[in-house]
């Protein structure tokens, strides 16, 4: 299949970049055998526009969109998170081409009200949009006129290289990465944790209480030399949905701590990912598996052999192109089970 994907692909980073979903997609479907062109909204406009002022290039970043799909000519164009791009673009892009599909995927939590409009609004135009968030909680974006599909925050097998849990001279006991401080008060409990574990392991929050944050090979390093990690969300209680911090802990070997209201016991296998209903209770299991590194090795690996063998960035991407255009399921994608080809709940 032919495929153009349009997200942001952090170009002007020039490499000191934040791990990226969307990378992981495109990597997934040319390791399928995918033709596949990327379309960096944000970077297109900055360069079109006068003085680099990116909100002046949004007209010509639309137009250059159209100029790139009549010269791709795909089957399916893949809309991320590319708020430069008008939705009277993307009806252009069915008017011209009308076998072509248009799916929107969208990994931001439904927590922020302006993302479910966001949604909402690529509804009006897609055929299939796909939410990081769980299936059963998607019921508010039925019959508004795209199928509705659940997706996973996958890993990719070279980016999460790292195996921790086959280690046990790792320098930081426990980590969270995290300069957000919307929608949240997470870093209150995590204050409390700081003075609690202080005397008794390597705490180490980058981004927060002093600790500058990490980026590219800088949080690499920082993954690399971590036993244990919180997956805490700026809000809980969303089935199944968590940041994009889940696969990178897990397809790293390293154990992660996850709030039990997500249900993740009911997509991952036992022993994997330790689950906490209060900060009691997430504490207690903090210093249980601090000074129990044989399980903790155990079940960091249990977590890292699931998510590389049944949520990849190949699997995935193949899941959302077979979704998108109607091709019936060629693998029991396990975060998937209750989803018809149709979209709708088994």
């Amino acid at each position: 299949m032919r495929v153009l994907h349009i997200a942001y692909q952090q170009l002007r980073r020039y490499g000191k970049t934040r791990v990226s979903w969307a990378q992981k997609l495109t990597f997934g479907l040319i390791k399928n055998d995918h033709y596949t062109q990327v379309f960096s909204d944000r970077d297109v406009a900055a360069f079109e526009a006068p003085l680099g002022i990116r909100d002046l290039g949004k007209k010509t970043a639309n137009k250059r969109l159209l100029e790139m799909v009549d010269a791709v000519e795909p089957d399916l164009v893949i809309a991320g998170h590319c708020d430069m791009i008008t939705n009277d673009t993307l009806a252009e892009i069915k008017k011209r081409h009308p076998n072509c599909a248009i799916a929107h995927c969208n990994n931001d939590p439904l927590f922020v009200p302006s993302n479910v409009e966001r949604i909402k609004h690529r509804a009006e135009v897609a055929d299939a949009i796909f939410i990081s968030t769980g299936r059963r909680e998607l019921t508010m974006f039925e019959g508004i006129g795209a199928r509705v599909y659940h997706m996973p925050n996958p890993v990719e097998a070279s980016v999460e290289c790292m195996d921790n849990s086959q280690r046990t001279d790792l320098p930081i006991d426990l980590l969270f990465c995290s300069n957000s401080t919307n929608f949240t008060s997470r870093l209150e409990m995590i204050g409390r944790f700081k003075d609690s574990l202080a005397n008794e392991m390597n705490f180490k929050t980058y981004g927060s209480f002093g600790e500058e944050p990490v980026w590219g090979r800088d949080y690499d390093r920082a993954l690399a030399n971590t036993k244990m990690g919180l997956n805490l969300n700026r809000q809980e209680g969303h089935y199944w949905y968590s940041s994009a911090r889940m696969a990178q802990l897990a397809g790293n070997g390293i154990l992660q701590f996850t709030h039990d209201d997500l249900r993740f016991d009911e997509l991952l296998p036992p022993e994997s990912a330790v689950y906490f209903k209060a900060e009691d209770d997430l504490l207690a299991k903090i210093r249980e598996f601090h000074h129990d590194d044989a399980k903790r090795q155990l079940w960091a690996k249990n977590a890292r052999d699931f998510f590389h063998t049944e949520m990849n960035s190949k699997l995935n991407a193949q899941y959302i192109l077979e979704a998108s255009l109607q091709i019936p399921f060629s693998h029991n994608y396990a975060w998937a089970r209750d989803i018809n080809l149709d979209g709708s709940m088994k």
